[in-house]
């Protein structure tokens, strides 16, 4: 049975070469964790604009519209607000469509990729009469 035998100038080969990828790994784990919160954030708030342009369609009344937007994305951190939700036209007419975008400010927690990014969440729906 044959057995390896470490050569002097080889020993301590793999801490050097851990330590060099060590930051790439950490890096990605963490870009990968950003993005998954960045992606969950910008579902919640796609979803918000959608919630409240089906209650504008239905309803016809654009301040409860914009509650029911804020209230559709209860898991965003730092909480969504009314002043993030527009709603155009402010009257919804039979035939015509209202639209209800969402504006958020996302803040990363690693700060790797910047402090905040803008996202935008936009729902369409065609007024009911």
């Amino acid at each position: 049975m044959t057995r390896f035998r470490r050569i002097a100038g080889e020993r301590g080969a793999v801490a050097v070469e851990f330590a060099l990828l060590l930051p790439v790994l950490v890096l990605l784990v963490f870009g990968i964790f950003e993005f998954g919160r960045v992606y969950n954030a910008q579902i919640s708030i796609t979803n918000a604009a959608r919630e409240g342009a089906r209650y504008m369609a239905i309803h016809n009344n654009a301040p409860p519209a914009k509650t029911v937007a804020v209230n559709a994305a209860p898991s965003l951190s730092p909480a969504l607000v009314a002043a993030n939700v527009t709603v155009s036209p402010l009257e919804c007419v039979a035939g015509s469509s209202v639209t209800v975008t969402v504006n958020y400010s996302f803040d990363f927690l690693t700060g790797y990729f910047g402090s905040t990014i803008p996202l935008t969440g936009k729902g369409v729906m065609q007024c009911g009469g």
